[in-house]
């Protein structure tokens, strides 16, 4: 594929750090260092390391709820590392973030149809409640979830269930690309597993874009065409998944390689015929 959806080049992301004097400028702190990616789309590309490895800033950068300290963000041709939030706003509905920790990033005092639609609402989208609750169960039934559940608040649905209902919100404005940040870090394997065949199933269906964070490469190898190692802020390998692991150059890289307790991936275990897919097909929504 050639057709690059985003681009980053020399991509860099600093703060000052608190300074012992009054005096004395503050030292930065370069969390993001001069970075170049290249996200074709329909493809789904791993951002892997450890924690403070910069994973999580470089995909806020990515969907710019962070402003680049250098270096440049291009969007289907456009540069968008310096626009200002007004600026963005039309390319908002297309660029989207799927948050670490559903239980915070859901509003507890909002049922979740309404969480749902909400980005609907904002953009004008909406016709009436009887619309709005149409909305809603449709993006339930798109990851899985029972229509139902849009009376509900977040406390009174389960991990997984808060996970699906996060990728549904996201998907509400129909995005070209997504950004998901260790989404599956906090669930226990089989749920794991459904996520993941879930994400799989949305972006044959959708053709979404995706960066997909995650300090487990065991995962990334599962979903990922493209995988980039981040060490303190830096790209230190970058390639196909394949060569990646069949190959890695990098210590790095080797390191984290080491750490997968079962480093060949089960033939089939995402595939149709799998009990995991099987149990997704009766309708588990862990």
């Amino acid at each position: 594929m050639t057709d690059m959806l985003l681009r980053t080049g020399r991509l860099s992301f600093a703060y000052p750090e608190r300074s012992s004097s009054l005096f004395k400028r503050a030292a930065m702190r370069e969390l993001v260092k001069r970075v170049d990616l290249a996200v074709p789309r329909g493809s789904v590309l791993g951002l892997v390391g450890e924690s403070g490895s910069g994973k999580t800033t470089l995909g806020r950068l990515l969907v710019r709820l962070l402003q680049p300290t250098s270096g440049g963000i291009q969007f289907d041709g456009v540069e968008i590392g310096n626009l200002t939030e007004a600026e963005l706003r039309p390319l908002r509905k297309r660029i989207q973030m799927i948050f670490q920790d559903p239980q915070s990033s859901l509003n507890p005092r909002l049922r979740l149809g309404v969480t749902l639609t909400r980005p609907l609402q904002i953009y004008g989208r909406l016709q009436g409640r009887q619309d709005q609750r149409d909305r809603a169960a449709a993006l339930l039934d798109l990851v899985g979830l029972p229509t139902g559940l849009m009376d509900r608040y977040p406390h009174e649905l389960s991990g997984g269930q808060r996970q699906r209902a996060g990728i549904a919100r996201a998907l509400a404005l129909e995005p070209d690309f997504i950004v998901a940040d260790e989404i599956v870090s906090g669930l226990d394997v089989s749920t794991q597993a459904h996520i993941l065949l879930l994400l799989r199933e949305l972006r044959a269906r959708l053709g979404l874009t995706m960066v997909f964070i995650s300090h487990d490469l065991s995962v990334v190898r599962v979903l990922c065409d493209d995988v980039a190692i981040l060490q303190h802020g830096e790209i230190v390998e970058y390639g196909p998944v394949a060569r990646i692991f069949n190959s890695p150059q990098h210590p790095y890289t080797r390191q984290l390689l080491s750490a997968i307790p079962l480093p060949d991936v089960e033939p089939g275990w995402l595939d149709d015929s799998s009990p995991f897919f099987l149990s997704h097909q009766r309708g588990s929504a862990a």
